[in-house]
């Protein structure tokens, strides 16, 4: 966005709301939201040896009157959430995309005013704590995780997903839908006076993963509830711009120091070319250059599987003719097949995946076509 009003890498002091009114409509590419979750804790709680657990009795956490009941708490919770969420939705470009994080307290009540909206729920992510804190009175299951939505403006868009990036994150696996990450600790947790700045700050590696799963270096991030900002530490170094809404000073003097001191990732290190963008080549392309010829035979990585490359791009085999794709998911008896990383010709005494074939078409074809 090329308005220089538009308040790129800031921090905004105020009330969510108010500030998310005041951005222009379809503005944002991702929103990633830590709310409050109307915890409803009512007195101190302690741990064995009676020493006390910081939790969180903020005043921001409260809703409707101490003494007016769960009900008159959930509604005015209620209120406030589609408030925030119904601004965060006209904020968003058509093709973006919300986070919301929450515990079993608020999540269930966020879902359903998400969807009320608009919105469409693409995933709910579990983040596993590798380091929960413990249930002291012994009552309930330990609290071990924390639930994140990840939804898209509406039904009909199609927002960024890296998905090359998450399977290349988790040592080549697809990434699942549990995530296991410490709660924040160490250097990490923010301190002033000794004390924790923030009750609730949500560890780097959460947002790093969340950033670089559905954002592209440039995007802008908005934080309505930037606390002492984590997402726009994580942004600033993956090369995205963050705008941060924080009504408390505190928390935004935090904020500000702790980003001034990140650095930048050069660009080569955070752009990541998705490969359904890379320029699509047949097959067929590969035998009008000659790299394969008609009458070639092809293998599995084992060499116990072969078919014959036909003038036409197509195979043929003992079981079936077609496609790379349709003559290797027949020939292992599967219901599908990725023909490039299935089938491999000899060279040299050795078996080499067809797909560096492919690359080497795409190289020759270069940026214009």
């Amino acid at each position: 966005m090329g308005d220089a009003a538009f308040p790129r890498d800031r921090i905004i002091e105020g009330d969510c709301i108010a500030a998310m009114a005041r951005l222009p409509a379809e503005s944002v590419d991702l929103v990633f939201a830590d709310p409050p979750y109307n915890l409803q804790l009512s007195g101190e709680l302690l741990r064995p040896n009676q020493t006390r657990v910081d939790g969180v009795a903020a005043e921001w956490d409260r809703f409707a009157d101490a003494g007016s009941g769960a009900g008159a708490s959930f509604a005015a919770y209620d209120r406030f959430s589609r408030a925030w969420l119904g601004e965060a939705r006209r904020v968003l470009k058509p093709d973006g995309a919300l986070w919301v994080i929450g515990s079993y307290h608020n999540i269930f009540r966020v879902g359903a005013i998400v969807q009320d909206l608009g919105f469409w729920l693409l995933n709910d992510v579990i983040w596993r704590k590798t380091n929960p804190m413990p249930n002291f009175r012994g009552r309930r299951f330990t609290n071990a995780h924390e639930t994140l939505l990840w939804c898209a403006r509406s039904q009909e868009t199609r927002p960024t997903f890296n998905y090359e990036a998450m399977k290349a994150l988790n040592d080549d696996l697809q990434m699942r839908s549990d995530w296991l990450l410490p709660v924040c600790g160490g250097p990490e947790r923010l301190k002033r006076d000794g004390k924790k700045a923030h009750p609730t700050q949500k560890p780097e590696a959460l947002l790093h993963r969340v950033l670089l799963a559905t954002t592209k270096p440039g995007d802008v991030v908005l934080d309505p509830f930037f606390g002492t900002g984590t997402t726009g530490a994580v942004a600033k170094r993956l090369g995205r711009n963050f705008i941060g809404i924080e009504r408390d000073p505190d928390y935004v003097a935090v904020a500000r120091e702790r980003i001034a001191g990140v650095d930048a990732a050069p660009d080569d290190a955070v752009t990541m070319p998705q490969k359904r963008d890379e320029k699509r080549v047949p097959f067929g392309a590969i035998v009008e250059r000659g790299l394969l010829k008609p009458g070639d035979i092809l293998f599995d990585v084992s060499g116990r599987l072969s078919a014959k490359v036909r003038a036409d791009g197509t195979l043929i085999s003992a079981e079936a003719r077609g496609s790379t794709h349709q003559v290797g998911a027949s020939v292992q008896g599967a219901p599908a097949c990725n023909g490039w990383a299935f089938w491999h010709y000899r060279e040299q005494g050795r078996f080499v995946p067809i797909d560096l074939l492919r690359q080497r078409v795409r190289a020759e074809l270069g940026p214009e076509v």
